[in-house]
């Protein structure tokens, strides 16, 4: 005979992200010149009786009088509140409704909020149990119901003694009077939930800490959307990148671990094990060497533009789309390349130096302004174009070249080749993507083309230029003043030397690779990779990947999503649909994205559906990846 379930689930900061009465307060006293202050003691009075220090009846009185609330502000409050339930609720919705006659709210909290919140996941109203207000003629809150069990210590304990259910019981909180159900012999388990808050004394009494209800719903065979919760999805993060691109992951409640420095093959083949996703700057190798050792890889994000350090095709082969910020850090990498343009047409980097050796050496000689000169940007991107934008607005005259047609912004001419484009500008700015055929662009030719006394600029890719030829060129005095931001070898971080000929050359400008390394760049990639790799993960959208097939979807609604990779090779979508009609599969949406090497389908069926259908989708021939999201 099966033994029936039951779910016991505690309300504030679990079931929402925060305590009922203190968010009362801040609507309540809003308009109060002690509303912090009385905030605060609500807060503590809150702490100390769910670490157990204060009795629950004491509390109750004590954060009441302290309140001031009116029944008109609950309305306010509910509305407020529904936008806070925790995330891992929300995103299980169909756990409270598949099991709706099975779970009940047991909770010190008030009737009067909590059940318009938890109705709208199904819970029925008659197994909410909670505390109830009384109101004066005014409708001003003054008190509560002293009768009712979950207004005395122990209350959640003696409630549950009363319903007398017959089956396993567990119960999911954030306090101690959770713990205490355990404690007095009438749950099964109890599990610490510590989404919003971790109390170390519950923790501590708990048979399980459960960090979001995937987790829970892991532990009893019960998750269906993901083959573990998210929160056992590990992400590594290397080369410094942003701490909001860690904060943002680990709210998504992914494990993530940030490291300062790049990681070398043999070093980032044994790291990487595990890792289901990966995220990387411009230092980082990953080889198909490193994809054999990704036994859990899923998706990898470069917070940078180039992705020319990752071996796209095979990420390809293994099914891994690749997500890059080609946008994020545009504006940092335009305004340093203009500000060295003005440096070196002034000839400051000699001057400063100069200056630092105590050589006072003022003259306007060989000093020129940028307006009115002719600049060359070779590749039309989106740093090329948007640096032709504002070097126009500053007087500059702008040619450009890109081996692809661009429309031409402003008043910039397009140039029909590069060596026309050298022969005639005052300062040429290299930025060209970092394709294999890249290598060594910029060498003895390109050099010589250039005008005499012109000034150059590279912030693309180190690979790009040969650079014993530019400081030959330096120091010949063919080109008055260069800058140069990349390297074809870069130290791995920064407690190592930076080695290079191009160190101690006149009017000359070097920079670590810091191009797009402002504050409001790293801000905006680290928000913009992770939720790109987010998107990916919670819904098979692939829209900007760099590599895959790119597919933008629609917001899946009550159903389930398969996800399916497969070679590109005749048949084989009939195959697939074939499955589908064998197993009576009811679709709701279907998506494909194909290019010359792999096919992306996204299918949505009925949430009713036969169980075997997975594995024999994960069978169909010339299968790379196979995975459901709910």
């Amino acid at each position: 005979m099966k033994v029936a379930k039951f779910f016991i689930i505690d309300f504030d900061s679990t079931f929402i992200q925060v305590e009922a009465l203190d968010e009362l307060c801040k609507i309540s006293l809003q308009e109060s010149a002690l509303k912090d202050e009385i905030l605060f003691q609500i807060e503590a009075i809150t702490n100390r009786a769910m670490e157990g220090k204060l009795s629950f009846r004491k509390s109750l009185v004590q954060r009441l009088s302290l309140l001031d609330a009116n029944k008109k502000d609950l309305d306010l409050l509910i509305e407020t509140l529904k936008q806070k339930v925790s995330p891992s609720f929300v995103s299980n919705i169909d756990f409270f409704k598949k099991n709706a006659d099975n779970i009940y709210i047991i909770s010190n909290g008030f009737k009067e909020i909590i059940t318009p919140i938890v109705a709208e996941f199904g819970i029925k109203v008659e197994n909410v149990f909670a505390n109830t207000f009384e109101f004066d003629e005014t409708g001003k809150i003054i008190g509560f119901d002293k009768e009712n069990d979950l207004s005395q210590e122990g209350g959640k304990v003696a409630v549950l003694k009363k319903m007398d259910l017959q089956g396993d019981i567990h119960v999911i909180g954030d306090g101690y009077n959770d713990f205490q159900i355990k404690k007095a012999g009438l749950a099964n388990k109890f599990y610490a939930f510590t989404e919003n808050i971790k109390r170390e004394n519950v923790v501590a009494e708990a048979d399980h800490e459960t960090p979001n209800l995937e987790e829970f719903l892991y532990v009893n065979n019960m998750l269906s959307s993901f083959p573990f919760p998210k929160h056992k999805i590990k992400v590594l993060l290397l080369e410094n990148i942003h701490q909001n691109a860690k904060t943002l992951l680990e709210n998504e409640g992914y494990i993530v671990e940030l490291l300062p420095a790049a990681l070398d093959e043999e070093e980032l083949c044994k790291k990487i094990k595990g890792v289901s996703m990966i995220g990387i700057r411009s230092k980082t190798k990953i080889t198909k060497k490193v994809l054999e050792h990704a036994d859990e890889l899923m998706a990898i994000g470069a917070f940078c533009i180039g992705t020319n350090q990752i071996n796209l095709d095979a990420c390809l082969e293994y099914g891994i789309p690749v997500f890059n910020a080609p946008y994020s850090n545009t504006r940092s990498v335009v305004e340093l390349a203009l500000a060295e343009m003005i440096m070196l047409m002034r000839n400051i980097p000699d001057r400063s130096r100069e200056m630092h050796e105590g050589v006072w050496n003022k003259s306007a000689s060989n000093s020129f302004e940028v307006r009115g000169k002719k600049l060359g940007i070779i590749g039309y991107g989106n740093i090329g174009s948007q640096l032709s934008i504002i070097a126009e607005a500053l007087g500059l005259e702008v040619h450009f070249y890109d081996v692809e047609d661009k429309l031409a912004l402003g008043n910039a001419h397009y140039t029909a080749s590069m060596e026309e484009l050298l022969s005639k500008v005052d300062i040429v700015s290299l930025h060209v993507d970092g394709r294999p055929e890249n290598e060594l662009f910029f060498g003895e030719k390109e050099f010589d083309a250039m005008k005499d006394g012109a000034v150059f600029l590279n912030l693309a890719r180190g690979f790009t230029i040969d650079v014993p030829v530019l400081a030959k060129h330096l120091k010949s005095g063919k080109i008055r003043g260069a800058s140069v931001d990349v390297f074809p070898t870069e130290p791995k971080s920064n407690q190592e030397e930076f080695v290079s000929e191009l160190r101690g050359l006149p009017n000359l400008i070097l920079t670590p690779h810091i191009g797009g390394s402002t504050e409001e760049a790293q801000v905006s990639i680290a928000q913009f990779v992770p939720s790109k790799i987010k998107d990916y993960i919670n819904t098979g959208n692939t829209f900007s990947s760099v590599n895959f097939p790119n597919l933008q979807l629609p917001k899946l609604k009550n159903a389930h999503r398969l996800i399916h990779t497969h070679q590109n090779k005749p048949g084989v979508l009939a195959k697939i649909n074939n499955v589908l009609v064998k197993h009576n599969a009811n679709i709701l949406g279907q998506y494909l994205k194909t290019n010359e090497n792999v096919g992306y389908i996204i299918i949505d069926i009925d949430k009713a559906y036969d169980k075997q259908l997975i594995t024999a989708l994960k069978t169909v021939d010339d299968t790379i990846r196979f995975r459901v999201v709910d």
